[in-house]
């Protein structure tokens, strides 16, 4: 590999001027609560062993085993002026900007609100349908609120599988390319209702102030029962205030649902936030038949 196809990741080290003793103290502190026992308060038992509910599925944790650092006592400026005029993939950034997640299983998260799909292929009108699709396209993002951490590069080649025999489907998400990052995922209900795959490739982008992320790849959503397929894009997300102040979160940017069975369009706006942020996390939109 040469120097030019170089992909940089997350460091445990911390390059800023006043960082290095703060992130020791701070590994210290995570260490003591990994190894704390934990069996008397989640239920668990021996090491991989979790007692089933009633309906067979084994109980799923709700929180991550360690806290998750604070970025208050980093400064991001400190890092950034050293890599003045590199591209922003090439910006080795400190782990503490990470949340203990893989980008593979943060694309799970979709599947958060599948109940729309469910309800989707259950309604006898095709704009009914539209209307649990668009919702659906809308939840997707809805995960993303206050989330300002990245998730970690998966390596070439990682999977994340999951089955949800509660919510009836079951995921699996690959890392197909490295440089460029591009994720790839397939899901299927498990009542053989609807299929959902596509591909991710986030364009990061950054302005000084701020990080944005463009969207790029298709997403579809296939309704066996009526032999439909849906197809759409994410909007564009961004990150403000990256070097000083309070971090936050928005999207925006024009999404449009494609019915390719029937030719009806969902045309949704996230609105951007605005001068003062009236519109923030607004969404407005219209569906239209063929017509």
């Amino acid at each position: 590999m040469n120097g030019e196809e170089e992909f940089f990741d997350a460091v445990t080290g911390l390059d800023s001027d006043n960082s290095s003793g703060e992130f020791s103290e701070a590994n210290q502190r995570v260490t003591g609560v990994v190894h704390v026992d934990t069996s008397k308060s989640n239920g668990i038992g021996k090491v991989g062993e979790r007692p089933p509910q009633g309906n067979g599925v084994r109980k799923r944790r709700t929180s991550l085993p360690a806290p998750m650092f604070t970025r208050s006592d980093f400064s991001v400026w400190s890092i950034l002026k050293k890599c003045i005029g590199l591209e922003l993939s090439r910006i080795t950034m400190p782990i503490v900007f990470n949340e203990p997640l893989s980008f593979l299983q943060r694309i799970t998260e979709y599947m958060e609100h599948v109940d729309l799909v469910h309800r989707a292929s259950r309604q006898p009108q095709p704009l009914e349908r539209m209307q649990s699709v668009a919702a659906f396209a809308v939840s997707a993002v809805a995960s993303q609120w206050e989330r300002t951490g990245k998730p970690f590069n998966p390596l070439l080649g990682e999977t994340y599988e999951l089955i949800r025999e509660d919510l009836g489907f079951r995921f699996i998400s690959e890392q197909v390319s490295h440089h460029p990052p591009i994720s790839a995922f397939y899901s299927e209900g498990l009542r053989q209702d609807f299929l959902f795959h596509g591909s991710i490739y986030p364009k990061l982008k950054f302005w000084g102030k701020s990080v944005e992320a463009e969207p790029r790849g298709t997403i579809t959503l296939e309704l066996l029962k009526h032999k439909e397929a849906y197809t759409w894009t994410n909007p564009t997300c961004c990150v403000h205030n990256v070097i000083i102040g309070k971090l936050w979160i928005e999207q925006y940017g024009t999404v449009e649902i494609l019915n390719h069975r029937t030719g009806d369009k969902c045309i949704l706006h996230f609105k951007p936030c605005g001068l003062f942020g009236k519109e923030l996390h607004k969404v407005e939109g219209h569906i239209q038949d063929k017509k």
